[in-house]
Parts: C-alpha cells; sequence; structure tokens
C-alpha cells in the first residue's frame, strides 16, 4: 500500500506522537493537531486520506463536525476516537467512517489502514 496522508486530531499530545510514530513507520505522511480548529484548517489544506478523529477537543466536540467532514470530503476515511463510546453522529448516506475506543490498538489500527 502506497503512502497515505492521515490527519491526526487529538489533545492528547503522547497519544498523537505515539500514533505519528507507528504511522510513519508504515510510510505514511502524518500530521497532527491538538486543536478542532487548527485541525480543519488543516484538513482543507492537506486533504488526507484519512482523519483520526477525537471527540472532546479544544474548540468543540470532534464527532459533531465528522459529519460535516464526510459531506465535504467523501473520499477521506473519518477514524472517530474516543475513551468512552457517545452517541455516534449522524453521516451523510456512504460517508467511510469507523469508531474506535481508547486506549487504542495495534492490530485495530491496521484493519482501519487496510480501508484506506
Amino acid at each position: 500500500m502506497p503512502g497515505k496522508k492521515i490527519l491526526i486530531i487529538d489533545d492528547e499530545e503522547d497519544l498523537c506522537l505515539l500514533l505519528k510514530d507507528y504511522f510513519r513507520r508504515k510510510g505514511h505522511d502524518v500530521t497532527i493537531s491538538n486543536d478542532l480548529n487548527e485541525g480543519k484548517d488543516l484538513l482543507h489544506k492537506i486533504v488526507p486520506d484519512m482523519v483520526v478523529l477525537d471527540n472532546n477537543l479544544p474548540g468543540g466536540t470532534g464527532w459533531s463536525t465528522a459529519s460535516q467532514i464526510a459531506a465535504d470530503f467523501p473520499d477521506i476515511y473519518i477514524l472517530l476516537i474516543s475513551a468512552y463510546n457517545p452517541a455516534l453522529p449522524v453521516m451523510p448516506a456512504g460517508a467511510k467512517f469507523n469508531t474506535i475506543e481508547k486506549p487504542i490498538s495495534f492490530a485495530e489500527l491496521d484493519k482501519h489502514l487496510l480501508k484506506l
């Protein structure tokens, strides 16, 4: 699988660095944002193949933004992550997304990378 562009939007800096290292070792280009508003700006600039999106973030809730991301960028795979399992956002028909609970396992991440 050729390298993909991945945007991680999560306020847990240690988790972001761990994920960044993991994805980079697999040959992917990774960008990190610890703030939802900054993350949305980066989304429009880099148009990644996958967004790893936390729910509770400075600037708002990621999951409430997920449906708009899916509508604006239907080809982006959205991986919603959270330490607890909140109600899923209403997503547009055909949206490419899934959820994963923290703590995140690398085996679980690999399954989602195969969907890119």
